[in-house]
């Protein structure tokens, strides 16, 4: 009885055991089971936050109004502007002397030229026209002119308009043209021709003057983004545009009062 009294208390601790150890079991799988799931929420909290950090880091970066390094570095653009200048102030002195070789041209000298009559306006049935357009003027010999109507109607109008100039020309007609002599000047007619040459020479010189002013003003506009050397350099070529045009003006006027002097 004893001895069986001994083996059921054995048995039952043996089973009391194993319960305690299997429960012991469980206890330590659910522990490791929760500490698997505190580190990967862990770990995916801290992935979490490194993206969202990466995020915030790159809109800042990126945000209105923000600059780098780079931004804040100026380009300095010079502009050169002496091709423009000097083909403007060349174009307006090459017009000043056109404008004197046409007003010297009008002026009557002992010699006979074609372009002498170019300013004369005929009254064509009631429309002012220049001579030129109408009729076609030549120099027969150093002291006269043939002048050859397009129209033979408008011969008559033609040798009134030529008598009315101030040149003191007489044409006559002949056959389908008209012929004029240039006559000799007299010495006070070459004096009131050489004062108009002398006026026609300051007048272009004031054109050509005002021609440099407005490309040296350009300049001076433009001065702030050209370096000194450069402006300089292209002041120092305008004005020796201003030269060559007045020297090309007096010595045409000198050219004119030598013609005039040679009657």
């Amino acid at each position: 009885m004893a001895t069986y009294m001994r083996r059921a208390m054995s048995s039952r601790n043996i089973q009391l055991i194993l319960l305690r150890s299997s429960l012991h079991s469980r206890h330590i799988s659910h522990i490791c089971y929760a500490d698997n799931l505190c580190n990967t929420a862990d770990s995916h909290r801290a992935s979490t936050l490194t993206c969202n950090a990466f995020v915030n880091q790159s809109r800042r970066g990126f945000a209105k109004g923000r600059k780098s390094k780079d931004d804040d570095a100026t380009f300095e653009v010079v502009l050169d502007i002496g091709p423009t200048v000097k083909t403007g102030a060349t174009s307006q002195m090459e017009a000043a002397i056109v404008a004197l070789s046409r007003e010297l041209s009008k002026l009557r000298t002992g010699r006979a030229s074609a372009g002498m009559l170019d300013h004369i306006t005929v009254d064509n049935g009631g429309a002012k026209m220049l001579l030129s357009h109408l009729a076609v003027v030549s120099v027969i010999d150093s002291k006269t002119l043939s002048i050859t109507p397009y129209d033979p109607n408008t011969l008559k109008e033609l040798e009134k308009a030529i008598i009315a100039s101030p040149l003191g020309l007489n044409p006559k007609p002949d056959g389908q043209r008209l012929i004029a002599a240039i006559p000799p000047l007299t010495k006070e007619h070459m004096q009131a021709i050489c004062k108009v040459v002398a006026k026609s020479s300051e007048d272009v010189k004031q054109s050509i003057r005002r021609a440099r002013q407005k490309a040296l003003d350009t300049i001076k506009k433009a001065g702030s983004g050209m370096p000194k050397d450069g402006v300089k350099k292209l002041e120092k070529e305008i004005d020796e545009l201003t030269k060559k045009f007045t020297k090309t003006a007096d010595d045409m006027c000198k050219a004119k009062e030598k013609e005039i002097a040679a009657g």
